[in-house]
C-alpha cells in the first residue's frame, strides 16, 4: 500500500526499474505470470470473502467472473507469449533494396490502471496480465467503493512482488488526482463515461495513451422468431447478475411487439427460478455497491413496474424490476442503468428500432435474439457498438480469443488475450540496410537525375 506522498518516488523508483530491462526479460514475465496464478489460486478463500463482502457477491459468480476469467487469461498468455514476443520478419519494397524490415513488440515502460468497484478483483488483475505479459512495471488503483477487495489486491501485490515493479495505490478521489498529475507510459481505466474524459483529459497533459473501457446503454433486441423461453433465461441472467451492476449487461429490451407479451411473462417467470419468491432472502442475490448508487437507482423505481419495484436501503437491496411502456422521454432511458432495472420497449419495424439505436451514444454492448440470419446480418451492418452477442448475453467476454472494448463513448482500445499484450506494447519498425550497393542517385546534386528516378519507381 502506497502513501500519496510516495507516488511521485514510486514512480521514479519504477522508471528505474524499468530501465535495467529486468521487467522485459519473456524468462521473468513467464515466472511472473505464473506467480500471479498461484498467488491468485491460494488467496481464493480471501477473494470469496472480499467481493462478497463489498456486493453481496455470491461465490459461484465470484468464482466464473473474478477468478474463473483472471485464471483463463493467464493460462492463454503462458501459452502465447514466445510467439507473441517474436521479431516479425516483413517484405520490403524494390525501392528500398538491398534491405531487411521487421517489427519488434516491446513494452511501453510504467504503466497505470485504475478499476471500477463492479468486478473490483478481476478488472484489477486482467489488465496486469497485459501488462506484465508485455514486460512492463504497473500501478494499481483499485476503487475505494470496495474498500475490502482493495485491501485485499494491496496485500497480495504487496507481499508477492516489489515495489519497484508492481505496487497498488489505495485512496479516493484525491489519490486519483495525484496519480494523474504523474508522467505515465499508458493509462488503463474501467469506468464511466464521465470519469472516462477526465482520464484522457489528464493524459493529454503528458501525451499519454489511454485505454478507456467504459459503458453506456447495451441494447437487447428480440425478434419474434426466437425460442422466447431461452431467450427470457438468458436475458435475466445477464441482467441480474451482480445485481445489474456489469457494464455490459442488457440495458434496455427492444422487443417484437407480437412476442412482448410472452418474453415479459418468462422474465418474470425466471426470476423466481433464479432468486425466490423474495429475491432479497436469496444467497444467489447481490446489492448495491453504495448509497449513493442506491438512490439513483431507487429513483428510476417509476412507471408501470410488472415485476419486482422493491426496495431497503438499510439492504442496499434492489429487487430484479421489469418496467413497461417506457419512452425514450423517460428518465431510466437517458444514461446507463447500473442496476437491476430492465425497461423494455416495441418494436413493429426493425428499421425504427435500428434508427432510435443509432441516434444514441455507440454502446459497449448489442444483443440480437434471432434466428433470421438476414435479421441478424441487418443489425450486424447498420449498427455499430463495441460488441455483439447473439442469442445469449454477457459470454462474448468469457474468451481470451475476442477482444473486449468500446467505441465512441463506450470506450477506446481493448483488452483481453492477444489484444492485452497489444494494449500494453509497442511495435517498433526497423529497416536494415547493408553498406554495399550505394546509389549515387538520391544524393545531391540531383540535376539530371529525375527522370531516371521516375524510371526506377516505376
Amino acid at each position: 500500500m502506497l502513501a500519496e506522498s510516495s507516488i511521485a518516488e514510486t514512480v521514479s523508483l519504477q522508471r528505474s526499474f524499468f530501465a535495467t530491462g529486468k521487467p522485459k526479460n519473456i524468462d521473468f514475465r513467464i515466472e511472473q505470470l505464473k506467480k500471479l496464478k498461484e498467488v491468485i489460486k491460494q488467496s481464493a478463500e480471501s477473494i470469496f470473502t472480499a467481493v462478497n463482502a463489498d456486493l453481496n457477491k455470491p461465490m459461484f459468480e465470484a468464482y466464473t467472473s473474478e477468478l474463473g476469467a483472471i485464471t483463463q487469461e493467464i493460462d492463454y498468455a503462458l501459452k502465447h507469449i514466445k510467439a507473441w514476443t517474436k521479431i516479425q520478419k516483413k517484405p520490403v519494397s524494390l525501392s528500398l533494396q538491398p534491405a531487411s524490415a521487421e517489427i519488434c513488440p516491446e513494452p511501453l515502460g510504467v504503466v497505470l490502471i485504475i478499476s471500477p468497484w463492479n468486478y473490483p478483483f478481476a478488472l484489477s488483475i486482467t489488465p496486469l496480465v497485459g501488462a506484465i505479459a508485455s514486460g512492463n512495471c504497473a500501478i494499481i488503483k483499485p476503487s475505494e467503493l470496495a474498500p475490502h477487495t482493495s485491501k485485499l489486491i494491496a496485500e497480495i501485490i504487496t507481499k508477492n512482488f516489489p515495489s519497484e515493479y508492481i505496487t497498488v495505490v489505495e485512496g479516493g478521489v484525491s489519490t486519483s488526482q495525484e496519480l494523474l498529475k504523474q508522467k505515465f507510459d499508458h493509462i488503463f481505466f474501467t469506468g464511466g463515461t464521465a470519469v472516462g474524459k477526465i482520464i484522457m483529459e489528464a493524459a493529454a497533459k503528458h501525451l499519454t495513451p489511454v485505454t478507456l473501457e467504459l459503458g453506456g446503454k447495451s441494447p437487447c433486441i428480440v425478434d419474434e422468431d426466437v425460442n422466447i423461453e431461452v431467450a427470457a433465461k438468458r436475458i435475466t441472467w445477464g441482467k441480474f447478475m451482480n445485481s445489474g451492476q456489469t457494464c455490459i449487461a442488457p440495458d434496455y429490451i427492444f422487443v417484437h411487439k407480437n412476442v412482448k407479451q410472452d418474453l415479459c411473462k418468462y422474465i418474470k417467470q425466471s426470476i423466481q427460478e433464479f432468486y425466490g419468491e423474495n429475491p432479497i432472502e436469496s444467497p444467489d442475490y447481490g446489492r448495491i455497491i453504495g448509497k449513493k448508487h442506491y438512490q439513483k437507482l431507487a429513483s428510476l423505481l417509476t412507471g408501470d413496474i410488472l415485476v419486482g419495484g422493491e426496495s431497503n436501503e438499510d439492504e442496499l437491496y434492489i429487487a430484479p424490476t421489469i418496467i413497461d411502456h417506457v419512452t425514450w422521454e423517460d428518465e431510466i432511458m437517458q444514461d446507463e442503468i447500473f442496476g437491476p432495472i430492465l425497461p423494455i420497449m416495441e418494436y413493429s419495424d426493425i428499421e425504427t428500432a435500428i434508427s432510435q439505436i443509432n441516434s444514441r451514444p455507440k454502446p459497449l454492448a448489442l444483443y440480437i435474439f434471432s434466428q433470421d440470419k438476414n435479421f441478424q446480418t441487418k443489425i450486424l451492418q447498420e449498427t455499430s457498438s463495441g460488441g455483439v452477442c447473439i442469442n445469449d448475453t454477457i459470454k462474448q467476454v468469457g474468451g481470451s480469443s475476442l477482444p473486449f472494448g468500446g467505441v465512441g463513448d463506450s470506450g477506446i482500445g481493448s483488452y483481453h488475450g492477444k489484444a492485452s499484450f497489444d494494449t500494453f506494447s509497442h511495435y517498433k519498425s526497423i529497416l536494415k540496410r547493408p553498406f554495399y550497393l550505394d546509389l549515387k542517385i538520391l544524393y545531391p546534386p540531383y540535376e539530371g537525375k529525375l527522370s531516371l528516378l521516375k524510371k526506377l519507381l516505376g
